[in-house]
Parts: structure tokens; sequence; C-alpha cells
């Protein structure tokens, strides 16, 4: 891929933060695009400034919800180069998500490439900051500008940067969740297991109704029954039976395959614990967590990377996991994992890219 590298207006370049990045609300001085037509194919591929996009009020996107996105990070090692932490999964999902949602494909090593040479490029803004980093955030939208219920066939798709600190403010002290029994985010058959953002928009409304009552995230129920356990809020989740055996939901089509969700399932059976995908009934799992069966809950995905799950609440009632207290499975494998993302622990998987810092 051909990329033009376009100038920035050097009177009204951006700082890097030092200490205060919160998360998802600062992005660097550029941004990679390109776009497509059936005619070009993809084309146009630049890095330029990181600016407002000017589409027409008619465009797809804005209508019909055709867009995809990732989400992945840049961390800073102890040698000062940089790390990124099994991309080529990104890369791979990114065009998932773009085939379900009948859109173009990206060459996932020329998106690769982009995503790097963006970095080079912005290296200034990955955070030496303890537990911070660069997060990525690839995306894809429908630009036609017309109205009509149909795939669009011209897309654009960006590359924005931003420096993070963790995603929950309490850091890893574990977070409330709430049991939603009467709301759905996605059904088998259906977009779950697409990043796409419809997914995000169905779980707002029940995530402002948890946030009242005092809960950080939403669990979400299977659509069919509602009974079986699926994804939490924007993570997968994970049980830990007798501190022992770590159990997940299997991905039926409707939970999306969390790339730090496969990690832990790898790196966690490389540890010696038992891993296994299971259906979990949510009546049973909190009876296992009232006879102490259930050791610990967490959460896990990109943004949080490892989130413990302090308690549930549930048709008005509150269960407690683990004295509301971090347990060790989480936070062994929270050291593991942030230790071979960091570079400070070897990486024996052949999980991580290197980018050298100048």
């Amino acid at each position: 891929m051909d990329i033009q590298i376009l100038p920035l207006d050097e009177s009204n370049l951006k700082t890097p933060p030092t200490d205060d990045f919160g998360f998802g609300d600062k992005f660097t001085n550029r941004m990679f695009s390109q776009k497509y037509s059936p005619e070009k194919g993809w084309h146009d591929a630049k890095i330029g400034p990181y600016e407002p996009l000017v589409l027409a009020p008619s465009t797809a996107v804005f209508h019909y919800a055709q867009e995809i996105f990732e989400g992945t990070k840049a961390y800073r090692r102890p040698d000062g180069h940089i790390n990124l932490f099994r991309p080529w999964e990104n890369m791979k999902r990114f065009n998932v998500s773009a085939r379900r949602m009948a859109m173009a494909s990206v060459d996932e090593e020329a998106h690769l490439s982009a995503i790097a040479r963006l970095i080079e490029m912005e290296q200034a803004w990955v955070p030496t900051y303890p537990g911070a980093s660069l997060y990525i955030r690839p995306t894809m939208i429908a630009t036609d500008p017309a109205l009509g219920v149909h795939a669009s066939k011209s897309y654009l798709h960006f590359v924005i940067l931003g420096p993070v600190g963790p995603y929950f403010k309490q850091g890893f002290s574990p977070v409330p969740v709430y049991i939603s029994d009467q709301y759905r985010r996605a059904v088998r058959g259906g977009v779950g297991d697409a990043k796409t953002g419809g997914n995000y928009a169905a779980s707002l409304f029940v995530g402002v109704e948890a946030q009242a009552k005092g809960y950080s995230q939403v669990l979400w129920l299977d659509a069919i029954e509602g009974r079986y356990i699926e994804e939490v809020g924007a993570m997968n989740i994970c049980f830990v039976y007798a501190g022992q055996k770590i159990v997940t939901p299997p991905l039926t089509g409707s939970i999306l395959p969390g790339i730090t969700r496969q990690s832990i399932i790898e790196l966690g059976r490389d540890l010696g614990y038992e891993v296994t995908e299971e259906m979990l009934d949510v009546h049973q799992m909190l009876a296992d967590i009232q006879s102490g069966n259930i050791t610990e809950v967490f959460g896990c995905g990109t943004a949080a990377v490892i989130a413990p799950v302090g308690k549930f609440g549930f048709q008005d009632k509150e269960y407690l996991i683990n004295d509301g207290q971090s347990g060790p499975v989480a936070k062994h494998l929270y050291d593991e994992l942030t230790g071979i993302q960091y570079g400070r622990v070897p990486d024996r998987f052949g999980w991580i890219m290197t980018i050298e810092a100048n």
C-alpha cells in the first residue's frame, strides 16, 4: 500500500499528556484513512491530521448503521520500544465483521502495516506511565450519500489513536455488575459476534438503568431462553470454580469472539488451570456463588484487560463474590498477560509485534 503523508499545521499541534489520560477522550495529531469504491477498490491511502469528517446528511452510516470497528493497544516496553498484542487477530476480526455487515474487506497485512506506520509517526503518544497505553481504533463506515436500505457501495476506513489509562477508574478493584433479566443485547443468527456499533447501542438503555442502581456494567443473558450467560458490557466473562477451574461461555454466534478471551484460555491452560467453554445457567451460577463453588468472577477485554467482579445484582437481590475482593486467579492472569503485553514477561506464545522506537 502506498500511503501519502500529509503535513500538519505546526501551530496547532497537541502535546501528549503525561499522567491524566482518562479513557477515549484524547487523540493524537495524526490519523490514517483510505476510501473504497467498486471502480477503484481501496485508494487514497493517507496519514494526515486528525480532523473532522465531512459527510452528507444522507450518508448511509447515519441511517442504516452499516459500520464496524476494532480495538487494540500499543504498549511501551521497559527498553522504550513499543509492543502490539496479537494485532493479526484484530485484522482478521475486522474482516469477519466487515463480511457480516456486507462491507468491503481490507488487505490485512496492509491494514496492519498502515497502523504500524501511524504509530511510528505518533510514538511520542505511547505512554511510559505505569498501566497506561495507546488505544488503537480502526473503523469502517458506509459512505453512499443516498437513502434506501441496501449495502453501500462506497466506504471510508480510518484509524485513530489515543493515550488511555485504566478503563475503570478504580483500576483492578472489583466492579459491581447488574444482570439484565428483561432486555437482551444480541441473538444467535444476528450480529452479536460482529464488532459493530449497533450491539453497543442496544446495551445503552440498560446500562443507564444499571448505573442508576449503582452498578458499573451489565451482564447479558441469551435472547432465546433468557437464562444462559453471554457477556458483560464490553467484555467477555469468566468464572473460577474452587480456585482452579476457569469457565467461560462458548461462542454461540451472539457473543463477540474476544482476543483477550482467547488469550486467557490459552494462557490459563499454560499456567496449569483447567479452562473450559460451557453453557452457564444464570440461576445455577448464582447458586454456585452462594455455596462457594464459584470463588471468583472476572470480565476480560482489550479496554480493561481483566476486571474482577465483586458482586452481581439480579431481581432485586445481591450476590457477593469472594467477599467483594479480587481473587488470586484473576490477579495471576492479569500479571502474566500485562507482563507479556508490556514486555516485562517473555512472549512464549508469539503474540507480540514490536515496533522499534526512534
